[in-house]
């Protein structure tokens, strides 16, 4: 259970993280690597209501994920999806990305070795790094009409199913944190950041939700 002291905080920046986008048919769905197998759930559903013809899943192992994502991220999801029913010709799989940049930028890179035209993608991440997602591929993609997707799922719920309400809220601080001060290191475009959102990040940095802050 996410403790009563910090919820309202949480909730305000879960809220913020999300985009709110309707998904829509796009050229392709790319999912972000992390330790979350919802991503490649969010993705093979998307693919499944007939979204997009094609599924990109990126990224190598992390610190969180070298354990039980051993043969990498991008290539666990693929193995997820295929398991829900994605046809394995269907899912290409970029395995050296370890930052968000890095997803944006190989996946680019494999789908023009490909000879795969993009004009717009579905944008898989955890629920809350979307903005972030966002951020970072109209930085180094900008020339796609990018909309966000995740798991339909409460904070609540989130936490439930990862089974670690403090790592989900020690992740939910550090993406924000990352998401205002990636514009000024070039990593991402700005996004406007409402003072009552700002405020309650400050208040879960002061409760001690520190651990996956970026340092320096």
């Amino acid at each position: 259970m996410i403790p009563t002291s910090v919820r309202a905080d949480a909730q305000r920046l879960w809220d913020f993280q999300r985009m709110g986008h309707e998904p829509r048919p796009c050229s392709v769905v790319i999912g972000l690597g992390s330790h979350d197998l919802g991503v490649a759930d969010t993705a093979a559903d998307l693919y499944h209501c007939g979204l997009a013809p094609l599924v990109v899943f990126t990224g190598a192992t992390s610190p969180t994920t070298a354990e039980r994502m051993p043969r990498g991220e991008a290539e666990h999801y693929r193995r997820r999806a295929v398991e829900r029913g994605v046809p394995e010709g269907v899912v290409l799989v970029e395995p050296r990305a370890r930052n968000t940049g890095e997803n944006i930028r190989f996946s680019r890179e494999l789908l023009a070795e490909r000879g795969v035209a993009v004009s717009s993608a579905l944008l898989v991440s955890k629920p809350y790094e979307e903005r972030r997602g966002y951020a970072t591929a109209r930085k180094v993609w900008p020339d796609v009409a990018w909309v966000c997707a995740s798991a339909p799922l409460t904070l609540a719920a989130y936490a439930e199913s990862i089974g670690d309400p403090s790592l989900v809220l020690n992740m939910l601080v550090g993406a924000h944190q990352r998401l205002t001060t990636y514009p000024r290191l070039g990593f991402t475009i700005p996004q406007d950041v409402p003072d009552d959102v700002t405020h309650a990040y400050e208040r879960l940095v002061a409760a001690g939700f520190t651990s996956r802050l970026a340092r320096g």
